[in-house]
This record gives structure tokens, C-alpha cells and sequence, in this order.
């Protein structure tokens, strides 16, 4: 039950995130504040969703999460801190998007699916990084992140 929920919670964290972005609403800053706030808190659901039987791994994700989830509360109430971090934010995010698949491929060995998570990770981070540097578009950005979480629930689902 705990894993069905955490799956809809994160395919419904990604629409937001893709959804958002598409509706040109929420500036720069606020976007990387969602879409990290929104990974922060899925992170700390799985941390403690595994704490019974993969202690390591929650261990990483409460870290994880609590670093995130920080970091989205600094943007959130400090918009010149985006300025500030303005030229290492989108390598800041995409790094981010590359641990938590490094920490899902750690977290997931035993799940049919859980090595997909993580590469799927890695590759959207990547891929944020490279289109960051050339292409500065909030909604691009933006929707990389919600495609992870998006193929992080449904893999987690088909999982369950």
C-alpha cells in the first residue's frame, strides 16, 4: 500500500512539474523551488517507506531529502539566492537528478524495475546539465524533472 502510494505521489508530483511549466505561471526561480522541493519530498516518502527493510538506502534518502528540501526552502524564501546561485543552479539540479538515480539504482537492486528508476535518473541529469548550459528554458527544465518522476512511479507501480 505504502508503494502504490508513493508511485501515484510521484507521478503526480511530475505532472505538476510538467503541467506548471506549460501554463508559463511560475518564473525561474519558483520552478527550480517546486521541482526540487517536490523531489525532496518524495525522497524523504521512500526514506521512510523502506526503513523496514533497506536501512542504508532510507538513510540516503532522508539525507538526500533533507538537503533538498532545505536547499527548495532557501529558493523558495531568499529569490535573490537564486541570483546568486544563478550559474550553478542548473548544474546544481542536474547533479541532484544524478544522486537520486545513483541512490534509486543503490535503493532498488531487489525491484524488477528499480534499475530503471536510476538510470532513468542519471540520463534526465545528464541531459539537464547539457540542455542547461545551451538552452536556459525554465519549461524544458522543468518538464526533465517531472519525467523522472513521472517514469519513477509508473515503474514503481508496474513494480507493486
Amino acid at each position: 500500500m505504502k508503494t502504490k502510494f508513493i508511485s501515484l505521489l510521484a507521478i503526480i508530483f511530475g505532472l505538476i512539474i510538467i503541467i506548471f511549466p506549460i501554463m508559463g505561471i511560475i518564473g525561474v526561480g519558483a520552478l527550480i523551488s517546486l521541482s526540487v522541493l517536490l523531489i525532496s519530498v518524495y525522497l524523504l516518502l521512500v526514506g521512510v517507506a523502506i526503513m523496514d527493510y533497506n536501512r542504508t538506502g532510507a538513510i540516503l534518502d532522508l539525507i538526500l531529502g533533507l538537503l533538498l528540501l532545505i536547499l527548495s526552502i532557501c529558493l523558495i524564501y531568499n529569490p535573490a539566492l537564486l541570483g546568486f546561485l544563478a550559474q550553478i543552479s542548473l548544474y546544481l539540479a542536474g547533479i541532484m537528478l544524478i544522486i537520486v538515480g545513483v541512490v534509486s539504482l543503490v535503493n532498488n537492486r531487489q525491484s524488477r524495475y528499480g534499475f530503471y528508476i536510476g538510470i532513468a535518473g542519471v540520463v534526465l541529469g545528464l541531459l539537464y546539465i547539457i540542455i542547461g548550459t545551451y538552452i536556459t528554458d525554465p519549461i524544458v527544465l522543468g518538464t526533465l524533472i517531472g519525467i523522472w518522476l513521472v517514469i519513477s512511479g509508473v515503474l514503481k507501480l508496474m513494480d507493486g
